[in-house]
């Protein structure tokens, strides 16, 4: 009865110790060190892309009008024919072409005459010359007058824009508008910082919402010469050869110009957080097993990567997974890939050996 009391009295106690010790494990896990994961990043060679949105326009946009008030008699184009340069477009009364024929006539005369009087000695320099240019102004004012009565295209390309119709008097609008498409172009504001960068036959990469993914090659035609104080930026000119005359004016376009290479640092995209409250991204880095916030200066996005500008080095490890759970100075402990399931594993296994030397202890007490 004794021997029996004693065997309680010491699975009691084995008891109570193992609940003790059950105890004590659960406060260390309260205590423990946060588990993150880290990788390490490396300085690369990263294509230095910019992009930029704009709108296609025309090459060239010619507005069709009279600085003459004629009365349209005919238009001989419509809204999308396509003209020729040198075309004739439209014809308005000509009313004083006849007059100012006669005129020029008359003036061509007199200037003959004249020469022919100072040639035999009859006549002076001085009225030859006054009647030259008199003979002059005749010419340029017929001219004048023809060319503000058959209207003709000064490019080749499409027409966009008709305003008015025969037997209208000409207002403020154009008659018509032409534009060539023929090369199209577009034009982008690019940083001052980039000036040095930007030549002038670069090659650039449009897409157009309109074709998707497509890719039209552009190439960089003018580059102004002055930088806005404003926006700290300067236009730049894009041509796209666009021989089978599917980019149009009006289409949104996207542009990205490769400016070469540099190098880097890349990290994985998960490894960056944004500040609340503010527009400044973060990393934590580990520096002897402490988590160091650090801020950064992104680049461009590269895939489920950033290109790092500033803020972190080649070599540095950087959080992965756990940022929530850390904070400037915080002991850490890494848990990588299968380093966490070899850390679960080991934990399980010291956790079975424990109950089977309880269950073999309490087999020999008996």
């Amino acid at each position: 009865m004794k021997s029996y009391f004693k065997l309680s009295i010491i699975a009691l106690t084995l008891i109570v110790a193992a609940c003790s010790k059950k105890e004590g494990q659960q406060a260390e896990t309260i205590v423990e060190k946060p588990k993150v994961e880290t990788q390490k990043v490396y300085t690369q060679s990263v294509d230095q892309i910019s992009e930029y949105t704009a709108t296609v326009e025309a090459f060239k946009t010619n507005n069709i009008s009279s600085s003459t008030p004629n009365r349209i008699k005919r238009i001989l184009v419509d809204v999308g024919s396509k003209v020729g340069a040198g075309q004739r477009v439209a014809i308005l009364d000509d009313v004083t072409i006849d007059q100012l024929k006669i005129q020029l006539a008359n003036s061509e005369r007199d200037y003959n005459r004249a020469v022919e009087l100072l040639k035999i000695g009859a006549g002076t320099q001085q009225a030859v010359d006054q009647l030259k240019t008199a003979l002059d102004a005749s010419r340029r004012q017929y001219r004048n007058q023809v060319e503000n009565t058959v209207l003709t295209s000064p490019i080749s390309g499409v027409v966009t824009a008709r305003n008015y119709d025969p037997g209208d008097m000409p207002g403020a609008l154009p008659i018509l508008t032409i534009e060539q498409l023929r090369p199209v172009k577009v034009i982008i504001n690019v940083s001052e910082s980039d000036f040095p960068k930007i030549k002038k036959g670069m090659k650039v990469d449009i897409t157009l919402d309109t074709y998707g993914d497509e890719v039209f090659e552009g190439r960089v035609s003018l580059i102004h010469p002055t930088i806005s104080t404003a926006t700290r930026t300067f236009a730049t000119e894009i041509t796209i050869n666009n021989r089978d005359e599917r980019v149009r004016p009006g289409m949104f376009a996207r542009v990205k110009i490769n400016f070469g290479t540099e190098q880097h640092v890349v990290v994985p995209d998960r490894a960056v957080e944004k500040q609340t409250g503010s527009g400044n991204h973060y990393v934590y880095t580990i520096e002897n097993g402490k988590a160091v916030f650090k801020f950064v200066e992104l680049g461009q996005r590269m895939g489920d990567t950033y290109e790092i500008l500033s803020g972190v080095a080649n070599g540095d490890e950087v959080v992965t997974v756990g940022l929530s759970r850390i904070t400037n100075g915080s002991e850490v402990e890494i848990v990588n890939g299968n380093a966490a399931a070899a850390s679960t594993a080991a934990a399980d296994t010291t956790a079975t050996q424990t109950a089977a030397e309880a269950a073999a202890q309490t087999a020999d007490n008996k």
